[in-house]
């Protein structure tokens, strides 16, 4: 693994804002990216929540001292401390609804086809608000073996190489408690919205 400078790409694009706040003039550099939906999923019959992990380059490269990132030595940094635990999602493509794409993330990289109308809509929250500021549909919804079409893993095409994970409610309600981990924060948010809404309604149906 190097290091280079980006010259262009079709996920981001670098800005910078001029603006003035209480007569003050201003300056922040943001980056634009897509919008993007996420899915907490739960098995019925095997009773575990599903999640994905992948290797995530940015959170390697940010677990490597500053002064040693010119040249990586993968030895001393295995590629482990880049993968991370998530939730399934993807961005929102133009023209697409977020229930679509969100429907089509859960196929692709969970193997589980769910009707549009059994995706239940949380709420949707700015992710990066001090760099991006993008929006993020999170949505709900339960699985079972009737749903299965396929092993997921994401869209080869896309290059994506996501493993599926599956985890009990209460390895999860562990996992939030620890001090530190390698997920996304709104993976904390989904597990505790999942446990205090939803997981007291399930026990009770056992």
């Amino acid at each position: 693994m190097s290091v280079t400078d980006m010259k262009s790409s079709i996920y981001i694009q670098p800005l910078r804002l001029l603006y003035s706040q209480n007569n003050s003039s201003k300056v922040w550099d943001i980056v634009k990216v897509h919008e993007s939906v996420a899915i907490i999923l739960y098995h019925t019959q095997r009773k575990v929540m599903l999640f994905v992990r992948q290797f995530r380059p940015a959170v390697y490269y940010n677990s490597i001292p500053p002064d040693e990132r010119a040249k990586i030595d993968m030895e001393k940094y295995p590629p482990e401390l880049g993968f991370t635990l998530e939730l399934c999602a993807g961005i929102i493509e133009k023209g697409l609804s977020a229930e679509v794409i969100a429907r089509q993330e859960v196929m692709e990289e969970c193997g589980y086809d769910v009707p549009q109308e059994k995706l239940e809509r949380i709420v949707s929250y700015r992710c990066g608000v001090g760099i991006s500021g993008e929006n993020q549909v999170l949505f709900y919804a339960e699985v079972d073996d009737s749903m299965k079409i396929s092993e997921g893993g994401g869209n080869p095409e896309e290059g994506e190489m996501l493993e599926l994970v599956e985890r009990s409610p209460v390895e999860m309600k562990e996992f939030v408690e620890q001090g530190e981990q390698r997920c996304p924060v709104g993976l904390l948010f989904a597990v505790n919205w999942f446990l205090n809404n939803k997981w007291p309604q399930l026990q009770g149906s056992l």
